[in-house]
């Protein structure tokens, strides 16, 4: 949300984010049911600008996992549990794939899905968001923290929803 914030504020005439690893976070409680609901909304708006994927076949997905082999080789004890599960789907394996013990006692969900990156419109992204404005005075990681909280506090959030299928 800082990243999403700063880029916000820049004054530059076409701002992109470009999503990838779709259901990584669901362990931190993420509902990517209600990310596809978020997506259709941003297609509404006029602000979705497509998906493109990831593949092994291609230079840059060599390269990608060529990156990831070469952080995990040089953080053995701390690899990237995100682009870990990124590079899994990319090579084509599927479920609970194992790659680090930092997953010990979860269950991944490794799917071709986390090799797509879902693109939109920045602005219109951060005009959509109910908090990001209370983020401009932060400038610590708790602060960020503090404030995401304390708008928890105040709403009611949306009810989970699970993939129908």
């Amino acid at each position: 949300m800082t990243s999403l914030a700063a880029a916000h504020a820049l004054d530059v005439p076409e701002k992109i984010v470009a999503c990838l690893g779709f259901g990584v976070d669901a362990y931190h409680g993420v509902n990517h049911a209600q990310v596809l609901e978020n997506l259709a909304a941003l297609e509404r708006d006029g602000a979705y600008l497509g998906a493109f994927s990831v593949s092994r076949s291609t230079k840059a997905g060599a390269l990608y996992l060529d990156a990831v082999a070469h952080a995990q080789a040089e953080l053995p004890a701390y690899p990237s549990i995100v682009n870990g599960s990124i590079a899994a789907a990319v090579r084509g394996e599927f479920g609970d794939v194992r790659f680090t013990d930092r997953t010990k006692g979860s269950e991944l969900f490794v799917n071709p899905l986390m090799a797509i990156y879902f693109a939109v419109d920045l602005d219109a992204l951060a005009r959509r968001s109910l908090y990001l404005d209370r983020l401009r005075d932060t400038v610590l990681m708790r602060q960020v923290h503090s404030v995401i909280e304390a708008f928890r506090d105040e709403v009611t959030p949306r009810p989970p929803k699970a993939f129908p299928h």
